[in-house]
């Protein structure tokens, strides 16, 4: 009888968002909550992915987010937009200072590289002391890694010789309008404008 050869599992591509330090690092750059107009769309991101993998790979979208008790209301909208898009999402009650999803993330990583198809992986986050070394490690083992996220946040993949870094507003579409990126680092010859932070009339409201 001829042995039948075993059929090699389909390569995948897969991207874990850490919502809760994209999150911070966006309202970092911003100096407020975003609105609408500077929240990423996750229709580009997901576009962008299925580019990077191709026809034949498999496209895996996961966001991983943590719930303050009492927000359910408020963030039900957002977790069902990006199942609609085709995001997967893992959301974990925040109950504790160490409710992080940081490790959910790493497990789910080491779920897919344990599957042996696991041909590249983007990490959304600029958290360098939970990603830094794991995803390294992944480089020796032949899966390819894309950090993306904010260039002033993720100096961990801007300085490492083997991951690669993307940064979220050179994604085509991700932000409706361009991002007030204008610090005292990136200042023109001709010098450049820095608008506040909030309004001048802030100074009149109680103190929280």
């Amino acid at each position: 009888m001829t042995a039948i050869a075993p059929v090699a599992p389909t390569s995948r591509v897969l991207l874990v968002w850490d919502a809760p330090n994209m999150d911070m690092s966006l309202g970092s750059l911003l100096g407020a909550r975003p609105t609408s107009a500077f929240r990423p769309r996750f229709d580009a991101v997901g576009r962008w992915l299925l580019e990077l993998a191709g026809p034949d790979a498999i496209a895996e979208a996961c966001v991983f987010t943590n719930v303050v008790p009492g927000s359910t209301e408020v963030v039900r909208p957002w977790v069902e937009a990006l199942r609609n898009v085709g995001f997967a999402v893992f959301a974990k009650p925040k109950v504790t200072e160490d409710s992080d999803v940081d490790d959910d993330m790493l497990r789910h990583i080491q779920l897919r590289m344990g599957e042996g198809s696991l041909r590249h992986v983007v990490v959304a986050s600029g958290d360098g002391r939970a990603f830094r070394e794991p995803l390294e490690s992944l480089v020796t083992q032949s899966t390819a890694v894309t950090v993306i996220g904010f260039r002033e946040y993720a100096n961990f993949a801007l300085t490492s010789e083997v991951i690669d870094f993307v940064d979220l507003e050179d994604i085509d579409g991700v932000f409706r309008e361009p991002l007030p990126r204008m610090t005292l680092d990136t200042l023109p010859d001709e010098g450049a404008w820095l608008p506040p932070f909030r309004s001048l009339r802030s100074l009149l409201e109680p103190r929280r």
